[in-house]
Formats: C-alpha cells, structure tokens, sequence
C-alpha cells in the first residue's frame, strides 16, 4: 500500500533492538547492627525521659513562681537567666584541705557568701546576714544551708571561724577565685564579696543578691522560692 511504514517479516529490514534488562542488589546491614542502632536510639530517649523528669520539679516551681503568681515579678534580688549550674570542675576543698566535689552540695537551697579568709567587716555582716535569713525561717530552715566560699589562701581569723561555726554551722570551702568566676559574677560596678548568691537544690546560680541587702526583702524572695518548691524539695540531701 502507497505510504505504508510496515515491512513484512523476512524482508531484511532490522529488527527493533531491546536493551537487556539489568538488576542492581543492595546488600542488607547485618542484623547485629540494626539492632544496635534501634538500642543506641531508645538508650538516647530513655536518657532525654530522664532528665526531663529529674527536671520537672524544678520547672515546675520555677513556672508556679514566675507565672503563676504575678507578685513574684516584684522580686527583689536578681534573677539570673539562664540558669547556671555549678561546674562539675569547679575545685572545692575543705578547711582541711580534702577535696569536696561540687555536685555534694546538690539537694539543698544554698545561700552563699564569697569573701577571703580574712574576711572583712563587709564579709563577715553577710556571714551574720546569712545566719539570721535561716534562722527566720522557722522550721523550713532545713531546706536551706549555709555557705562561705573562701576565694584565697589566707588562713581563716580564729574569732571568725568560731563565730560561724557556732550554733548551725556554716559549710566552709576553699576555692579558687579565677575558676569561681565561670560560675558566680557580681552585677556591674561591684565585686564578687559583696553579693549574697541563691542557689537552687539542682546546684543552678539562680539568684543573685544587691549589695547591702535589705534582709525583709531577701527573706520575702526565700519565702516565696520555697512555698513554691514545698511539693518536691525536703530537708536534707
């Protein structure tokens, strides 16, 4: 037929070319491995649960003061945000000279003085400061300890030493000044011994103190900060 493409078979027209077919074979990891990896993961997300758990308690006394109740907004020390937990390299040593680690003083509220071991009138009215602050708090006193960190090497005046470690005594360590700042710093204009510093029982810098506190004010923050955690923190570590 005129116009017609088509040949018949045997014509010697060339027969279309198919290309051959071609598989490729990903290999399968091992099982070994993918077990592995499935325990890597929920090792991961149990460690995620809990610290999110451990951390619940915190958050959720930290919202209660900061959101639920609008006259916490009225604080009068200075909140300190983010929070800094106390570093795990942080050298602390007692008076005796043995190594103290830093996550021991975690599960108490912590009202913290720094000042050297000579510790002068201003250092030593925040060491009286401190004592009366816990003992005005009546029986939740125990929530909250007493710390003076001593930034040097000098040794300790006798009439000081004796005067804080009358009664409940406070928890004395030595520290260095250089590596205390990667933690603790005052506020603009001011040194680091004339703070008083709040501590959280998770061992995070939460609060930092005026110079010459008012002692009304400050017991009012302390007050609030531990209504606020009474469902979780208890006396002792």
């Amino acid at each position: 037929m005129s116009g017609s493409n088509s040949s018949a078979p045997g014509s010697g027209a060339p027969a279309e070319t198919l290309a051959p077919l071609s598989f490729t074979v990903h290999s399968l990891p091992p099982p070994e491995l993918d077990a592995a990896v499935r325990r890597t993961a929920r090792g991961r997300l149990m460690m995620v649960l809990v610290l999110l758990v451990c951390a619940a308690p915190v958050i959720a006394s930290y919202f209660t003061y900061f959101v639920v109740r609008p006259q916490a907004r009225s604080n009068y020390g200075e909140l300190i945000e983010p929070l800094r937990p106390i570093p795990a390299a942080l050298p602390l040593a007692d008076l005796q000279g043995r190594a103290v680690e830093p996550r021991s003083l975690r599960g108490q509220w912590l009202l913290v003085v720094v000042g050297g071991g000579q510790c002068d009138a201003g250092c030593e009215r925040l060491l009286w400061l401190q004592r009366q602050l816990r003992e005005s708090l009546g029986r939740d006193k125990d929530r909250l300890d007493k710390v003076w960190l001593v930034d040097d090497a000098q040794p300790l005046r006798p009439q000081t030493l004796q005067a804080v470690t009358a009664g409940d005594a406070v928890t004395v360590l030595r520290t260095d000044a250089t590596a205390l700042r990667d933690w603790l710093a005052p506020s603009a204009g001011h040194t680091l011994d004339q703070h008083l510093y709040l501590i959280d029982p998770m061992g995070n810098w939460m609060m930092r103190v005026p110079p010459d506190p008012q002692p009304a004010k400050l017991k009012r923050d302390i007050d609030r900060l531990l209504r606020a955690s009474a469902s979780w923190d208890t006396p002792g570590r």
